[in-house]
């Protein structure tokens, strides 16, 4: 179910600039109207990270953000109530695997990077690698992704993780939820003669 079909370079969205919010929209829409058909247009939003270490809790404010989804084909996982993250992310799968297992997997979670690419919100097919910077063996997850650069990556990346500024992750995950808010309700008024039972 998680593995993907295609690689590509990722897109990344600096969101200090000017036209950020249109470029993750205009980006995020390529995704969905490409890959929402092949997977009878359900989709899982899989927002993964905890709320214990600020640089670590994009995943879950973005699953705070979206809880009001009222689709009946979108299906959320991971928020500040009930977070996804290293000790029920296997569990998790399982469960999207046996109430979902034709659904498109949207995968969301922090990460760390270059200087340079800090502040950037990053989009690709195929799956993320939750906890890589801290070094977890976790499973590759998500169909597509995307991921927020909340800070530098180092030898201290834990450190770097409680440490980094909640506004910037607060800003990302503003600005990732309210593309994937409007960009699903014009995907789903576009495709209002689909069924409206979920897989």
């Amino acid at each position: 179910m998680l593995e993907p079909n295609v690689k590509n370079k990722p897109v990344y969205i600096d969101v200090h600039k000017p036209g950020a919010l249109q470029a993750f929209a205009n980006t995020f829409n390529d995704y969905i109207y490409r890959l929402l058909p092949l997977y009878n247009h359900s989709l899982v939003i899989l927002c993964i990270g905890t709320d214990r270490a600020t640089g670590d809790s994009l995943g879950p404010l973005v699953g705070y953000k979206l809880r009001s989804l009222n689709f009946p084909r979108v299906h959320l996982y991971g928020t500040l109530d009930e977070p996804v993250h290293a000790k029920n992310l296997n569990s998790t799968l399982e469960d999207i695997e046996n109430h979902h297992p034709h659904s498109l997997v949207l995968a969301i979670d922090a990460c760390l990077g270059s200087v340079d690419h800090i502040g950037h919100i990053t989009i690709a097919n195929g799956p993320v690698n939750p906890g890589a910077g801290v070094q977890k063996n976790l499973p590759p997850t998500g169909h597509f992704h995307i991921t927020g650069i909340v800070n530098f990556s180092s030898m201290m990346n834990m450190s770097i993780l409680q440490n980094t500024r909640l506004s910037l992750v607060m800003k990302m995950a503003d600005m990732i939820a309210l593309n994937i808010r409007y960009c699903l309700w014009k995907y789903y008024e576009n495709h209002a003669n689909t069924s409206s039972s979920s897989p």
